[in-house]
This record gives structure tokens, C-alpha cells and sequence, in this order.
């Protein structure tokens, strides 16, 4: 990654390959995505990422914890090629990725961070 690049250009990057992510590998793409680079960390927001049938789904409480569940091996499986993802991005190795997913906001979060501060080392 080159440091020309400014911190808005990269967390618009970072969204767009997160979204594409989701659809290509969970099937469906979030209405809404943000990034934000805050020192060696990357956080992202996805809004309106259930399917109309996990929303019917996770309405009864042994639907809500059987979507949560599944949500989570998928992330879990895909780690792999997350970290790819950003370290192609970012030029940064990546040393942990934490996601949770609220289904009562429709929306999942992923907190990432690396090894080295990225926002020092962008162009604002």
C-alpha cells in the first residue's frame, strides 16, 4: 500500500471489499457499510445484513441463537481470506479480528487490528 493514499480513500476501499465479501461468501451484501481507521485498529459497521428469512428466523429465541451461530462459523471460516483482505489493503499484517453481529439491529461490527499504527501513516 502506497502512504500517498489518503485515510478516506482507503476506509471507502476497505468498504467496498468488505461488502463484496459478504456477498460473494455469505450470500448476501449489507445495505450500509463504514470504515473508520483509528491507529493500528480498522472498524467497520454493516447495517441491514440479515436475509428477510434470518430476520423471520431470529425472531423466535431458538431461531435468534441458531442464525447468531451460523453468522459466526461463517466469519470464523473465512478468517483466512479477511486477513488477506485487509494486509492487501493496508500493506499491514493483521493480528486479530473480532466480529459480533446484533439481530436486533440488523447490523454486524468487525474490529480488526494490526501490527503497525496505519492512521500515522496516512495522508489525511
Amino acid at each position: 500500500m502506497s502512504t500517498e493514499k489518503k485515510k478516506g480513500q482507503l476506509e471507502a476501499d476497505i468498504s467496498t471489499r468488505i461488502t463484496q465479501f459478504e456477498r460473494e461468501h455469505l450470500g448476501r451484501g449489507p445495505k450500509e457499510v463504514r470504515t473508520w481507521i483509528i491507529q493500528d485498529m480498522v472498524l467497520i459497521r454493516l447495517r441491514g445484513v440479515l436475509t428477510p428469512a434470518e430476520e423471520k428466523l431470529a425472531a423466535d429465541p431458538d431461531g435468534h441463537r441458531l442464525v447468531k451461530d451460523v453468522r459466526t462459523r461463517l466469519i470464523a471460516g473465512s478468517r483466512d481470506m479477511l486477513d488477506e483482505m485487509i494486509e492487501q489493503l493496508t500493506g499491514i499484517q493483521v493480528t486479530s479480528l473480532h466480529s459480533d453481529i446484533s439481530l436486533q439491529q440488523n447490523e454486524r461490527i468487525f474490529v480488526i487490528t494490526l501490527a503497525e499504527d496505519l492512521e500515522s501513516q496516512l495522508k489525511r
